[in-house]
């Protein structure tokens, strides 16, 4: 019987066109194009207590056979901190979501310089804002320079759904900071892209990696609709195989980040160029560049 498929199709164009389909809708379903490269694979993990210590909630903060959780809950919540400021580099981790009703949590890793330039700083953020029973967690890639929580921020924000269920299992999340762009990775697949285009519009001086949970109600689920509900305490999260490889502020000035591309590219390359796109083009939910309500005298990257 196979072997007559093809003039069977031939006869019958609708079932041709039907199966042609649903070929692309499946592999659709199973993720992005390969990246071709994977710049994760080239870095060795190190442990917790190697790369970071608690900087709050150490209640809420727990290490088991090299896994990280932390949790929120009525009391408190939880962040931790990397021993080092870097001035470049790949930073990384293994994580994994909580499932069910989260709505008003975030759950973060990210660079900040918070700590030393309060109300003046840069920060460069990977966050998962929580979501209701019935929708997905939104993953938020977000760029700022030289703000803070004080009016004055002007947030870079993209925002994506993600082609897999975060709460099932751990999935790396990345950034890649140079001099000259960022880079935003989803196992391996690149996301987002952050081009330096001036100095103002760039994050420069030297941060550090942090990663937390805690309470964001007032917008971190669909503006601040929906609260966190302490009735699904505890949220937790959980972060295994951190990544830190880079120049740390006390490297010289010869030193390199790693790269995020193969040999012989400056940036992306086709094939990763390739795999982004198709992450844009399914699962960006909101791009800042594209929003009409933004002042874009303010973001003049766009």
């Amino acid at each position: 019987m196979p072997s007559s498929l093809p003039s069977f199709l031939l006869m019958h164009p609708f079932f041709s066109l039907l199966i042609l389909s649903c070929m692309v809708c499946s592999s659709s379903a199973q993720g992005p194009p390969s990246p071709g490269y994977y710049p994760s694979s080239k870095i060795s993990p190190v442990s917790f207590s190697k790369g970071f210590r608690n900087l709050w909630g150490p209640q809420h903060q727990r290490i088991d056979q090299g896994s990280l959780t932390i949790w929120l809950d009525s009391n408190s919540g939880s962040g931790f901190k990397s021993l080092h400021s870097y001035r470049s580099g790949y930073f990384g981790a293994s994580i994994k979501l909580q499932p069910g009703y989260t709505a008003g949590v975030i759950t973060s890793l990210y660079l900040s310089n918070n700590q030393d330039h309060p109300g003046n700083h840069d920060e460069i953020d990977i966050e998962f804002l929580g979501t209701t029973l019935d929708k997905p967690y939104v993953l938020q890639t977000n760029v700022y320079i030289r703000g803070s929580g004080d009016g004055n921020i002007i947030g870079r924000e993209m925002r994506f759904h993600l082609w897999f269920d975060p709460t099932q299992d751990f999935h790396n999340y990345a950034v890649l900071w140079k001099s000259n762009e960022i880079i935003f990775f989803v196992d391996d697949v690149p996301i987002r892209r952050y081009p330096r285009k001036s100095d103002a519009t760039y994050p420069s001086r030297p941060m550090y990696v942090y990663g937390s949970i805690w309470d964001a109600s007032t917008w971190a689920t669909e503006d601040g609709k929906y609260k966190a509900n302490y009735n699904y305490q505890p949220f937790i999260g959980r972060y295994k195989n951190f990544k830190l490889q880079g120049c740390t502020s006390e490297s010289s000035a010869s030193c390199q980040p790693p790269s995020a591309s193969p040999s012989g590219y400056g940036s992306l390359s086709p094939h990763q160029f390739s795999a982004m796109q198709w992450v844009q083009n399914n699962y960006m939910v909101y791009n800042y560049c594209h929003d009409p309500r933004r002042d874009h005298t303010l973001i003049p990257e766009c």
